[in-house]
């Protein structure tokens, strides 16, 4: 695995720890694909650092079980702000 991608799947876990971030606003702060953040999160930064994968994940995992109420939310907010126009 070449040093940069080791470098950036360090950088995005520690991001996704320090901020609790989801994997669409680490795709977006990084400049790159939320499938690329997936991957280095989830299979290159298990090789690279174990402890710290672990970390990113279990942050992760949260986010993925709250989504659907972050839709829920962001659909009552869209349908009260028409309302009032």
């Amino acid at each position: 695995m070449k040093s940069y991608i080791e470098e950036r799947a360090m950088d995005i876990a520690k991001y996704i720890v320090e901020n609790n971030a989801t994997v669409r606003q680490t795709a977006k702060k990084f400049g790159i694909s939320k499938s690329t953040v997936h991957k280095d999160v989830t299979e290159r930064l298990t090789q690279i650092n174990p402890s710290l994968a672990q970390k990113a994940r279990k942050v992760l995992d949260v986010n993925k079980s709250e989504r659907h109420i972050r839709g829920g939310l962001a659909t009552r907010e869209k349908y009260l702000h028409q309302q009032h126009l």
